[in-house]
């Protein structure tokens, strides 16, 4: 089991919280939560070993440009594809933004 703990710039707090998704044989969990302005912190717990390169990857193309609501995102990964994992992180920001 893996623990990861990412920061990346962000704008005005997020106003709302979010939950996708679900914990369960090659899924993942999305929680996110307001938090001050500013910075986007995120904890991912990934039951795959050596997952960090995957997750800065995906990760990082969404906040690069700083513009994402700042807040606390928590993900509880248990093995998911790059594909699951695009869409979770997808529908998490939508439902952030609706």
């Amino acid at each position: 089991m893996e623990k990861l703990h990412l920061e990346y710039p962000a704008g005005a707090p997020a106003t709302q919280r979010v939950l996708v998704g679900v914990v369960a044989s090659g899924d993942l969990e999305i929680l996110i939560t307001p938090a001050p302005a500013g910075r986007c912190h995120i904890t991912i717990h990934s039951a795959a070993d050596g997952s960090a390169t995957r997750w800065r990857a995906q990760l990082e193309r969404l906040f690069a440009d700083g513009k994402a609501a700042a807040m606390q995102m928590e993900i509880n990964d248990f093995a998911a594809t790059p594909g699951v994992i695009s869409l979770r992180l997808a529908q998490a920001l939508e439902e952030l933004s609706a």
